[in-house]
């Protein structure tokens, strides 16, 4: 049975989390800024403040402190949902997107300094702004958990008007 997470009110988290069998998603400029528009919609729609987001392969990682007495689990569950049914949809792919349960830590002091506020300008993320159609995409790495395997995945994005809609 696994250890229930630890929750409390008002307080920053470090969370991580990361792409099913390690494909190294955030590799693709398609999945960054699919994934800036998610985070900036979840932003609008639950109010909570985000720091030092970090995005390398296939691991997602920052700081978060939810706030009007939400819950940690409710956001993710809705950021999670949303990247995997719009991803899918978008390039025409089917099953999990990410991987196991997110982890998260409860930091009591707040998040470290060095953990600036995410530049929403770095990448763009207007929801007016059309994703680029009729893209493909090739990636090959090793596989950390298929020792010796070699996976090559092609990512191809379709030219498509309008994602599905969020999860209510």
């Amino acid at each position: 049975m696994r250890k229930p997470r630890e929750l409390a009110k008002n307080v920053w988290y470090a969370v991580g989390t990361e792409i099913n069998i390690a494909e190294p998603l955030f590799q693709l400029p398609i999945a960054v800024v699919l994934l800036y528009r998610v985070l900036r919609e979840a932003k609008k729609r639950f109010g909570f403040e985000l720091r030092g987001l970090k995005l390398e392969g296939a691991l997602l990682t920052f700081y978060i402190k939810p706030t009007d007495g939400l819950e940690l689990p409710l956001i993710m569950q809705w950021i999670k949902q949303t990247f995997s049914a719009r991803f899918n949809w978008l390039t025409g792919r089917k099953g999990h997107v990410w991987g196991d349960r997110y982890e998260s830590e409860i930091l009591w002091e707040g998040p470290p300094e060095s953990a600036k506020e995410v530049d929403w300008e770095a990448v763009n993320v207007e929801a007016d702004k059309p994703i680029p159609a009729d893209t493909t995409y090739t990636l090959t790495w090793v596989s950390p958990r298929l020792p010796g395997v070699t996976i090559t995945t092609v990512v191809s994005v379709k030219n498509a008007p309008k994602p599905p809609p969020p999860p209510a």
